[in-house]
């Protein structure tokens, strides 16, 4: 009975929709799926770039942009809008295989192809007058509907808004707008949010009028375009060494946002695989994952100017320039060695860099990644597999990271191991993104105890006297490159990682070396398909627990032996034997004494603050409130920074905090929650692990985080007031207390003016980094 109730529901609903698209057929004409393939253009007095971007960048593209878009509506560029939206969602854990992939300017070129791929449109494709531009647009009525309905005026909005990650999509079609509009009333865009000004308003609806006109961006600067002509002849030599690089560089750097040095307009690039050589125009070569076979006898390497605002949860600057043109011919071109063949992209070749890359110097590769290093960890921070809490429960909330010396093994040994353990250094994303569980599982565990095994044997040997076990071994940055110490926080479901030693001294810390640092990135960023089945999507983020545990592996056996297996047990508390022995016991093992010597009583604590020593000369002091050069603000927010235990389970995972100084002068900063776990070993039962007692706050100068979930805004004078509140937090209402007093919630009158200030301080406070934070995980409390 109640599959036909349904049945009968499903016919209902489309019959409805049915009788929509008539009466809009009868009223307006039917569709013209091509009416923009081709870009309306610009209009006297009406300029998309100029008028109608920054509009939609600063209230639109702050939800709209990227893979968690709701309903893949990505409104960071007219070709998002053009496109349109989706009913089918990108992330979904459940998927049983795997899913076309729906990514802007890769998998179709105009907007008639991605109706073929289930999109419909956004913008009016009917008859093309302005009455029609307006009834016939979903971004019109999405508008209008919040115009007509604003929030309710309340600081806190009804149950009736779904504001969580994995909230149910309501993706409806122009056909289907009315039910929707009969049904959620106040769901007009922005959702969640208030209104759009009249300004704006009018704008964005003259705009849609007119027919959403585009105007193309100005031309490159000369000096951009020789640099670009440069760039793609050095990527494209014919040698096979040249070819080798080049791909090794483009499977590193597919995600970057390339910029050249001495652009003071920063035009960002993104290196793509073209059919066509330079010269030609780029025929993009759209494959699911960046080492998958292109179908052609040869690609090239070109660059692609990026046509989308840049946001913050994306956003990976890469400078290109004669230096670092020079460093990658230092490194891979001038060396003496020879490359006989080039491999080809069978999956268990390409999804293995040790197989693919076997050739290049094993120096040359771990420098490449260690001259940026924050870069290529920031991949799987930014990249699209850093989603939700299952994918983000396997690290810790706060860490350091250094890396091992590029010299700390002879480059010939540590070359002849890994192509010995090149099988076993295998990765899960070789059996694709239809992958299955169990099997693939047990295999790939298997090849991680033999290889733990063989690292040991090869440490025994390789490590044998005390005195090789030393600070020597991790990287110093050569005295000048800020890369050598970098710290990642996890925000329970998204990450950032930044430069330097940040906060209070942390629980762990990881020793990442070569072996350890490609494998993050194949595991993570090149083989991770966001569009992947259940059994990727699991084996991947299982196959991380592992990297996890050699990281910490690499920390511990600087300690001394004596102290290890303690300082393991206090890491991972609750958790098995067996998983312990992954990290140092049984599965991984290295008996050497430490040859540091320690005079204290807690040498974790001691060795941190010996590798601080040793990287000072590298250390940024960015994000250390030391800096501030008010005595009393510095001291005030120095004890707002000491606040620990379970009163901070209240807090926000990432806030950002204005301080308005007596004359108007606004200072931002970032407050994060550090959440205490006796281990992260738990994929989805972490609040069995949670030790609250142990949650610490990290206070900063200036932005960390990509998705703020509150903005506080305290005068100066009550910021004493406001951090014995924090201080003072034991219950959600003493929380809604001090919300009702400091936070800019979702609805408050003044948001929009606040956004817009502190997305304009993160840009004055760093430019070359700075892109629009993201709203969607903003609290509703």
């Amino acid at each position: 009975m109640f599959r036909l109730m349904w049945m009968m529901a499903l016919a209902l609903l489309a019959g409805c929709a049915w009788v929509a698209q008539r009466d809009m057929d009868q009223r307006y004409g039917a569709p013209e799926v091509t009416r923009f393939d081709t870009p309306l253009p610009a209009k006297p007095g009406m300029s998309y770039r100029q008028d109608v971007q920054p509009i939609l960048d600063k209230r639109c593209v702050v939800c709209h942009a990227c893979y968690d878009a709701q309903c893949q509506l990505k409104l960071s560029s007219w070709e998002g809008a053009a496109r349109g939206a989706s009913k089918q969602k990108v992330y979904d854990a459940a998927r049983l295989r795997e899913a076309p992939t729906t990514r802007l300017f890769v998998d179709a070129a105009t907007p008639s192809a991605w109706r073929t791929r289930g999109f419909h449109p956004v913008l009016n494709e009917r008859a093309t007058t302005p009455e029609a531009n307006l009834s016939g647009s979903l971004l019109f009525r999405m508008l209008d509907l919040k115009r007509r309905h604003p929030l309710p005026d309340v600081p806190v909005l009804p149950k009736s808004f779904e504001f969580s990650l994995d909230r149910s999509q309501q993706c409806a079609r122009i056909e289907e707008f009315d039910k929707f509009e009969r049904s959620y009333p106040l769901w007009g865009m922005p959702f969640g949010l208030p209104a759009l000004s009249g300004a704006e308003h009018a704008t964005l609806v003259r705009w849609l009028e007119l027919g959403a006109p585009f105007d193309e961006p100005e031309a490159l600067p000369p000096a951009v375009e020789r640099q670009v002509r440069e760039w793609e002849t050095f990527l494209n030599g014919d040698s096979l060494k040249e070819r080798l690089a080049s791909r090794y560089a483009y499977e590193h750097l597919f995600l970057a946002h390339l910029f050249f040095d001495g652009d003071p307009q920063r035009h960002y690039f993104r290196m793509v695989r073209s059919s066509t050589p330079p010269g030609q125009p780029i025929r993009d070569v759209a494959t699911r994952r960046p080492y998958d076979d292109p179908g052609t006898d040869r690609v090239y390497y070109r660059l692609e100017r990026t046509r989308e605002t840049l946001v913050a949860k994306t956003h990976m600057p890469y400078a290109l320039g004669p230096e670092r043109m020079a460093r990658w011919r230092e490194l891979f071109l001038t060396p003496d060695y020879e490359v006989a063949a080039l491999p080809g992209y069978a999956p268990e070749v390409a999804a293995n860099p040790f197989a693919t890359f076997e050739a290049l110097p094993v120096g040359a590769r771990y420098r490449f990644m260690l001259d940026q290093a924050e870069f290529t960890i920031m991949g799987f921070i930014k990249g699209p597999v850093c989603r939700g809490q299952v994918a983000l429960d396997v690290i810790e909330d706060q860490f350091w990271v250094f890396f091992t010396s590029p010299d700390a093994v002879d480059p010939e040994v540590n070359a002849a191991f890994l192509a010995r353990e090149r099988s076993n250094l295998g990765l899960p994303s070789a059996q694709g993104s239809s992958a299955l569980i169990l099997s693939t599982w047990l295999d790939y565990s298997r090849r991680e105890d033999r290889y733990l095994a063989a690292k040991s044997e090869f440490l025994e040997r390789n490590l044998d006297t005390s005195s090789k076990v030393t600070l020597d071994l991790i990287w110093d940055g050569d005295g000048r490159n800020p890369n050598a110490a970098l710290t990642v926080f996890r925000h329970y479901d998204s990450a950032s990682v930044v430069q330097g030693l940040v906060g209070a001294p942390p629980k762990t810390a990881w020793v990442i070396g070569y072996p350890l640092l490609e494998r993050i990135h194949y595991l993570l960023v090149a083989g991770f398909d966001v569009f992947g089945n259940t059994g990727h999507q699991l084996n991947s983020r299982l196959y991380m627990d592992f990297l996890r545990m050699e990281g910490e592996f690499n920390f511990l056996v600087l300690l001394p032996k004596a102290q290890r297996e303690s300082v393991r047990d206090h890491w991972y508390r609750g958790a098995s034997q067996s998983t312990k022995d992954y990290l140092y016991g049984r599965k991984a093992r290295f008996d050497q004494e430490s040859g540091i010597v320690y005079q204290s009583g807690d040498p974790q604590r001691e060795l941190y603050d010996l590798l601080r020593t040793r990287m000072a000369p590298v250390l940024g002091n960015r994000f250390d409130l030391s800096t501030l050069e008010d005595p009393a603000l510095r001291s005030d927010l120095q004890s707002l920074a000491a606040v620990a235990g379970r009163g901070l389970s209240f807090m926000p995972e990432v806030s950002f905090l204005r301080v308005d100084d007596p004359n108007g002068q606004a200072r931002y900063f970032t407050l994060i929650r550090n959440t205490g776990h006796s281990n992260v070993t738990h994929l989805i039962r972490e609040t069995a692990a949670l030790l609250p007692d142990e949650n610490t706050l990290t206070v900063v100068p200036g932005f960390i985080g990509a998705y703020p979930n509150t903005l506080y805004f305290v005068p100066r004078a009550t910021l004493p007031e406001f951090i014995g509140a924090v201080r003072a937090l034991a219950s959600d209402s003493d929380y809604r207390a001090l919300a009702d007093r400091f936070a800019i919630r979702r609805t408050h009158p003044a948001f929009w003016a606040h956004s817009d200030a502190l997305q304009d301080a993160y840009v004055r406070m760093a430019p070359g980094e700075a892109g629009l934070f993201d709203y969607n995980r903003l609290e509703n409390r």
